[in-house]
């Protein structure tokens, strides 16, 4: 079976200052995964050469087998850090955007969520909490029948009951075979959902594990085990 993601030998440097080394890494389907680092380690960085946003120093990334371009952003359902949405449009406009610009983007799933949320769809953006704005940014992703789903800190400056929602939006709503990838600092509130972890440090993987079995071998939590081993 191959590889949803594979990232060979990836280096990116800005100028004089490297920002990722030497970065291997394998996803297969069906997994929930934590990138998990403190902020300015590189998670954002790899992000962005998973997503071609950004061209690798060297190395390469594959989708599929296949590399990144045109087809991987079909399969690839993003979240980025800053909201990137029009803020003088309705949700309702958005969601016709999203129907229009995506061919795998579900108009009825979006409505059914933000439903859920008690939303009214003809309300402006620029008329909502920031909470409100991340949830109707996380609920169009969501409602992509994607392959690849990355969040890149998608629980920032949200409240902790607004962080369950997000969270169950996440677990219920991408496709069997899909995966998810969750960059964040915020260890703790994203544990439960996780099947796999990879911790990013400096620039470098320092660790790929499954959960359960890093908890049961360093006998303790993630968000400890992190810690402890980068001190914070």
């Amino acid at each position: 079976m191959m590889e949803l993601l594979e990232c060979v030998e990836l280096n990116k440097s800005f100028g004089e200052k490297t920002v990722l080394k030497n970065i291997n890494l394998k996803i297969s389907r069906g997994k929930i995964i934590g990138l998990l680092g403190k902020n300015g380690t590189g998670k954002s960085t790899l992000i962005k050469l998973i997503n071609d946003l950004l061209v690798p120093t060297s190395g390469e990334v594959f989708i599929n087998g296949k590399n990144i371009g045109v087809e991987s952003k079909r399969v690839i359902s993003y979240l980025p850090e800053r909201t990137y949405l029009d803020k003088s449009m309705t949700v309702e406009q958005v969601i016709a955007y999203f129907a229009d610009f995506y061919d795998n983007f579900e108009s009825e799933t979006a409505k059914k969520l933000l439903a859920d949320l008690n939303l009214d769809v003809t309300q402006k953006l620029s008329k909502m909490s920031k909470g409100m704005q991340e949830k109707v940014q996380l609920v169009l992703v969501m409602s992509r029948k994607a392959e690849l789903y990355i969040l890149d800190e998608p629980l920032g400056g949200v409240d902790p009951a607004t962080r369950d929602y997000i969270l169950d939006t996440i677990l219920s709503n991408f496709n069997e075979g899909a995966s998810v990838i969750i960059s964040t600092h915020l260890i703790s509130d994203i544990e439960r959902i996780l099947d796999e972890v990879i911790f990013i440090d400096d620039g470098e993987i320092k660790l790929m594990a499954d959960c359960d079995e890093l908890r049961q071998r360093e006998n303790g939590s993630i968000d400890e085990i992190f810690r402890r081993m980068f001190k914070c």
